[in-house]
């Protein structure tokens, strides 16, 4: 069998070096891929006005939270890629790609047919404004007919990924970011379609991003090529697919499962703070983004030179990303504190003050705790290189779970209200990042 074709050796060369060369084009991809989500939301707050910003922003949740089961697939199916990759174990890394190809590919078909078949109960338990249902209910029906291109997209970008190649998903992305903007204005303000018109622009990205993606990986790299056909894959290929395709499915779905619960609760304030929620978390979330892209790039990193036995580079690595990352979430947290009135200005007309004052309040809370959730990005990234990834998983109900019973715990007190939604998630991101630490310490402390 031919060798895979070496893009980056992660194991070889400058530490700080490659891994900021590698991190760099996923950092871009993913604020592109954060792109597409922003353009809806920006067209359709400026175009459709706050109601259909609110039901854009809502469905955008629940599509985060479905989605994030199959991306969380790809991205421990990568992590055990890039491990087999560093180790030179060729056979155990084809089978693995063909095992998760079929694995996570069943489960974004059963993820399809039941939100077809249960949106309107879901819309209910989310507790989604009665004339807001309909909006919500026709943007997802049309948005997730797309959900397995995002499959496709997200498992030839993280087998590439896992390889070295971090720049073709990245041309991709670059692509139809700019083509899903051009139909949303098509769509949307020339042809005047709506809300429908906003989730078919991104359903018509997303299908060229993941085809194309998927088309250039078997034609340019025939080394990475596999077929369905039955197959005996090595003793044990079928259980460690399993435990980190399922162990880091869990914990971004329960990340974002978190989100949904958060976001019922603030539905259950009505369209304003929907509206101002919907902005402020797409800000958000494009502020923190790289720091995020970079744990995982970070955890390729860990995983090939942990798989080829570098645990020198493995720990340089680890004091390299630290400095990197809080350097970032400090740089972007001052410019998130100062400038949020002006970046909810993109999403909503200066007339909606109420609109822009909550999503301020928002912002300022998050804000100033960027460098809490960078440093547990790392701890992530870092678990899931080492062959730990359901420590990722712990370190998730912790963040999450302390997030979701304060705001319920805290929200519905009349002297604190919506502001306490705000404040419990940085308190979640905290209390990880202590659990995350002391565990890493008592990790280094048994191998001295």
């Amino acid at each position: 069998m031919k060798k895979v074709r070496m893009k980056k050796d992660l194991t070889q060369g400058s530490v700080t070096g490659n891994m900021l060369l590698f991190a760099a084009p996923m950092i871009l991809g993913n604020l592109l891929q954060q792109f597409y989500n922003i353009a809806d939301t920006l067209i359709v707050g400026q175009f459709l006005g706050s109601g259909a910003l609110a039901a854009v922003g809502s469905a955008y949740t629940l599509m985060t939270f479905l989605t994030s089961i199959l991306i969380g697939m790809c991205m421990g199916s990568g992590a055990l890629f890039s491990y087999y990759f560093g180790k030179k174990e060729e056979q155990k890394m084809k089978d693995s790609m063909r095992l998760s190809f079929l694995l996570t590919g069943g489960v974004t078909l059963l993820l399809n047919l039941l939100v077809m078949a249960l949106r309107r109960p879901i819309l209910r338990i989310l507790q989604v404004p009665e004339e807001l249902t309909e909006m919500m209910h026709t943007y997802i029906w049309i948005i997730f007919l797309g959900i397995f291109f995002v499959f496709l997209y997200n498992y030839f970008a993280y087998l590439l990924r896992a390889v070295g190649n971090s720049v073709v998903p990245l041309y991709f992305l670059g692509s139809t970011a700019l083509l899903n903007v051009v139909l949303d204005l098509v769509f949307v303000t020339l042809c005047s379609w709506g809300i429908a018109g906003a989730a078919a622009a991104t359903v018509i990205a997303q299908a060229v991003s993941g085809l194309g993606l998927m088309a250039y990986t078997w034609i340019r790299e025939p080394q990475l090529r596999f077929d369905l056909r039955p197959f005996t894959p090595e003793k044990g290929a079928a259980a460690e697919i399993l435990r980190f395709s399922f162990s880091s499915s869990v914990q971004q779905s329960v990340m974002n499962f978190g989100i949904l619960m958060i976001q019922g609760l603030v539905n259950s304030f009505g369209a304003e703070v929907m509206a101002a929620f919907a902005a402020a978390v797409k800000i958000d979330s494009f502020a923190y983004m790289p720091a995020q892209e970079f744990g995982n790039a970070f955890s390729l990193f860990i995983s090939q030179n942990h798989g080829a036995g570098e645990k020198g580079r493995v720990r340089e690595g680890m004091r390299s990303a630290v400095k990197i990352s809080m350097l970032f979430c400090i740089f972007i947290s001052l410019l998130v504190f100062l400038f949020a009135p002006y970046l909810m200005l993109l999403f909503i007309s200066p007339e909606e003050t109420g609109i822009i004052a909550i999503g301020s309040g928002y912002l300022r809370v998050e804000g100033a705790f960027y460098c809490g959730i960078g440093i547990l990005f790392l701890l992530y990234g870092y678990y899931r290189g080492i062959n730990r990834p359901e420590m990722s998983l712990v370190l998730t109900v912790i963040s999450l779970g302390t997030r979701v019973l304060l705001a319920y715990i805290l929200a519905p007190l009349p002297q604190i209200g919506v502001p306490g939604i705000w404040s419990a998630i940085p308190i979640g991101w905290i209390l990880a990042d202590v659990t995350g630490i002391l565990y890493l310490r008592r990790l280094e402390g048994s191998s001295m």
